[in-house]
């Protein structure tokens, strides 16, 4: 039989609950993924570069795409700067994100 969908939400909480109340222990963790949500949603980010092009030519141009927007976002949430980043990239020398 077919579970309401809040029941299998409560189940899942409790299943769960080290997961997602790990925001209360560890203020690493934001408490919610709206960073996440919007790096998705940022300009040029694939759909707006399919839109603008056309399309990808290629599966592997698509997953190079989202590869160099994924570094070049996560830099600069730690705060390097674009420009410095691919020069150093261009170089031979990218710099590396820092973990957490």
């Amino acid at each position: 039989m077919k579970q309401a969908r809040a029941i299998n939400l409560l189940r899942r909480m409790r299943e769960h609950a080290d997961e997602a109340l790990r925001f209360m222990t560890d203020l690493r963790v934001p408490f919610t993924n709206n960073l996440g949500e919007r790096a998705i949603r940022m300009p040029r980010m694939p759909k707006v570069k399919q839109k603008i092009s056309g399309c990808f030519r290629t599966f592997n141009g698509a997953e190079d795409f989202c590869i160099i927007r994924s570094y070049l976002g996560t830099m600069h949430k730690q705060g390097q700067d674009t420009s410095e980043l691919l020069r150093h990239t261009f170089i031979g020398n990218p710099f590396q994100p820092v973990s957490c």
